[in-house]
């Protein structure tokens, strides 16, 4: 049965706000490069309010190739573990019997340079957004769009916020390693290469997967000289 938050919007909601993804989470990583023009419910672009490029491009639903699936995932690594293939833009959960949950996902350039072992530290559902100082210095125009929270200027987890539904933190030992596995309001950027040093799902998707994945889960990150080969 799939798990749906009541807060999250439906696609259909999250399609017509075309709220852009473009975001930096924390004060380090999940910087987006790249994003699409679209025009919120308040009028103007979010892509070019959030300081990013912008296309003429519509915003749209995901790509159908990268639906959650359960797929054949032959590994020797316990159920329960996450393993992100960046190179195939897919994320498997592992699970008994050769199989695992498959999810798509959306990296960025960092997404094909780090790969490596890591847990699962920390997890927040509907996440702060922080811009980090050097993004406010260049963009001060953000600082109206932002208010006063608990870690600082940012703007307050929902649906609006870029960073979606949910955030999973990735450590190394008690060293962070600056990748979060987190939702996204833009739903066309899964599949492709958008986000710096993160890993966004659908909220959708995020939201059944953080409900699956207690704090202490190991993460794989791959290289992606050798993607992983998994079969419906």
């Amino acid at each position: 049965m799939e798990l749906r938050d009541p807060k999250l919007p439906t696609r259909r909601v999250v399609i017509a706000t075309g709220f852009a993804g473009a975001a930096v989470f924390g004060f380090a990583g999940c910087t987006t490069t790249g994003s699409n023009s679209s025009s919120s419910s308040t009028g103007g672009t979010t892509s070019s309010m959030f300081g990013f490029g912008a296309t003429t491009e519509e915003p749209r639903g995901p790509d159908p190739a990268f639906a959650r699936a359960v797929v054949t995932y032959p590994t020797p690594e316990p159920p329960g573990t996450i393993i992100v293939d960046p190179g195939s833009h897919f994320l498997y959960l592992v699970q008994g019997g050769g199989q695992a949950i498959r999810y798509g996902v959306g990296v960025g350039a960092e997404g094909f340079v780090w790969s490596g072992l890591a847990t699962i530290h920390t997890k927040q559902e509907w996440p702060d957004w922080y811009p980090p100082p050097e993004m406010l210095a260049r963009k001060p125009e953000l600082r109206e769009h932002m208010v006063q929270l608990q870690s600082g200027i940012g703007m307050k987890g929902g649906p609006e916020n870029p960073i979606g539904a949910r955030a999973m933190y990735l450590w190394q030992g008690k060293k962070d390693t600056l990748y979060r596995i987190h939702g996204t309001n833009e739903p066309w950027t899964i599949g492709t290469n958008v986000s710096s040093g993160c890993i966004r799902l659908i909220n959708d998707d995020v939201t059944d997967l953080y409900n699956r994945t207690p704090i202490g889960t190991k993460v794989i990150v791959l290289a992606t000289a050798k993607p992983a080969v998994a079969a419906q």
